[in-house]
């Protein structure tokens, strides 16, 4: 077995084992940070949310992950890495036989992507980004001309599509999905979220406009919600944020 990086890394994310995905597409997990009023963002973005030993649960999450989701707009707002974030968790990785860095990957519906962005000009992880093809050939040239594989999915069909592919031809056996809300609120909808993880902050941030971890384009009723089974609850007394994990289970009849 590895050895362990030695920084804390409550609660134990690198020790974590999931099961074996499903023939046709990855074991999805969702990992998000909110304030304890439910918001996830400040200001348009994350920053500020997350404490380091947050940041930290992160990169260990990362290290068990075959590839690292983000939507369009965290890519804009925040930017986009799947790297791990320190030489030992990198280390970690390749003393398990994966590369340092998962893949990572963007979904966009329309094509509009900030191509100078460190996801298109570091040279230290593999990216791919998966665009719509109702996105126009200018935008889709775009975009390859930026250096990264891009993946065509139907815009009618866009997650299932996406997971197959990922799974198929890119062996991507856990993915790990980082956000934003819409593009969880996706996942969700799609029925492929097998966790969520995540990390209530000790800030009350109000608003009317403020984020929510998951969202849809559509109003929720009863039938759309899913159960959710508790799988652990860590308190940081030096941070006062609680990691949690839960199981997603099907749709509440």
């Amino acid at each position: 077995m590895p050895n362990r990086p030695t920084r804390n890394t409550l609660p134990g994310y690198l020790d974590l084992d999931f099961p074996a995905p499903p023939a046709t597409r990855p074991y999805v997990i969702v990992n998000m940070v909110m304030s304890a009023d439910g918001k996830i963002v400040i200001e348009g973005t994350e920053e500020g949310l997350g404490s380091s030993d947050d940041q930290r649960l992160m990169g260990a999450l990362r290290t068990h992950a075959d590839a690292v989701l983000n939507g369009a707009e965290t890519l804009r707002k925040s930017g986009s890495t799947p790297d791990p974030g320190t030489r030992e968790l990198r280390g970690f990785r390749k003393a398990r036989g994966l590369p340092p860095s998962p893949l990572g990957v963007i979904l966009s519906r329309s094509g509009k992507l900030p191509l100078d962005s460190q996801f298109f000009t570091a040279p230290d992880f593999q990216g791919l980004v998966v665009l719509a093809d109702t996105v126009s050939d200018d935008l889709r040239a775009e975009v390859e001309a930026a250096g990264r594989p891009v993946l065509t999915v139907p815009a009618e069909d866009v997650v299932p599509s996406m997971l197959r592919i990922l799974r198929r031809d890119y062996g991507v056996r856990l993915l790990l999905c980082e956000g934003g809300a819409m593009l969880n609120g996706a996942l969700f909808d799609a029925g492929v979220v097998d966790e969520y993880f995540v990390t209530v902050a000790p800030r009350a941030v109000g608003g009317n406009g403020a984020l929510t971890p998951i969202r849809g384009e559509r109003d929720a009723s009863v039938a759309d919600t899913r159960n959710l089974r508790l799988r652990s609850a860590v308190p940081n007394s030096q941070t006062g944020e609680v990691y949690l994990r839960y199981d997603v289970g099907t749709r509440k009849a």
